[in-house]
């Protein structure tokens, strides 16, 4: 095993984390599969982009272009979701939204922004020696923030008031409405959360190959992989499930080429739903 290719599984790894906690929640909770939480991701990267050539410090304009994006996802949950919601539109009709809404956004930013890939306005940082690999500053960064924003996510998940409403939405909703649980205001903090991680994986994204507008279109397989593998619903398997989609790209990538790591991702997820299609870990919050 290549020591070098595993650490860049692993900063892989952590950036569909975080973007597949958000997928995974909003199916576990809204039933909703969201094709265009990839296109989302790039959303935040360009938001945190364009902050950053503002003159605005990269760590708030990670700030800003989270806030922006779930503010983007809150609007569409207003115009389009809740709508479709109270019309209880069935699966496919959602999918197909979800596709639109996709192309409507990275159109629209390659519209505003262009087709060309963007860079942040960072100082070149040289890598780093640790134990013989070399390590670029910005992989170890996005490895830190991840453990910092998924540390949080159990914590709010597990002890908070709103967390336990949403697992107890994820559980059962009509249930949930009965005794009581504000649905609405989970479904709302449900979006808040998912911006929050989407517009993170986004930003780090970019650090780590820049920015460019299908960047979150080529991560939506191994998200919805990442989700599969760790049953669907679960944050906790979504992230134990991207890492292992990670570490298996970047490990092809001396038998296949780097071209064919998508394909490693597409075999991992039909494998799962062929062998077990609940995932490894039981599909819940």
């Amino acid at each position: 095993m290549d020591a070098q290719l595993l650490v860049n599984g692993i900063a892989v790894g952590s950036i569909i984390a975080l973007a597949a906690v958000g997928l995974t929640l909003t199916y576990g909770i809204l039933r909703l599969s969201n094709f265009a939480h990839g296109d989302f991701m790039t959303l935040g990267a360009y938001l945190t982009w364009l902050a950053n050539r503002s003159g605005v410090n990269i760590w708030l304009s990670m700030i800003l272009g989270a806030a922006v994006t779930v503010g983007a996802m809150l609007l569409c949950e207003k115009v389009l979701w809740k709508p479709m919601r109270d019309r209880r539109a069935d699966g496919t009709t959602l999918i197909i939204i979800s596709i639109g809404l996709a192309l409507f956004i990275r159109n629209g930013i390659i519209l505003i922004w262009g087709g060309d890939n963007q860079s942040y306005d960072l100082p070149i940082a040289s890598a780093l020696s640790i134990a013989g690999l070399r390590i670029p500053q910005n992989q170890l960064i996005v490895m830190g923030l991840a453990v910092v924003a998924i540390v949080g996510l159990h914590f709010l998940l597990q002890n908070t008031k709103i967390g336990k409403a949403m697992r107890a939405v994820a559980d059962d909703i009509d249930l949930a409405r009965v005794t009581g649980i504000n649905v609405e205001r989970v479904v709302l903090w449900t979006w808040v959360i998912t911006g929050v991680f989407t517009a993170l994986g986004g930003s780090m994204y970019g650090l780590v190959t820049g920015v460019r507008p299908n960047m979150g279109w080529f991560l939506i397989l191994p998200m919805f992989a990442s989700v599969i593998l760790g049953g669907i619903g679960n944050p906790y398997g979504a992230i134990a499930g991207a890492l292992v989609i990670g570490i298996a790209q970047e490990l092809s990538v001396p038998f296949l080429g780097s071209q064919y790591k998508l394909g490693v991702a597409l075999l991992i997820m039909v494998l799962i739903l062929l062998f077990r299609p609940q995932g490894l870990f039981k599909g819940t919050i």
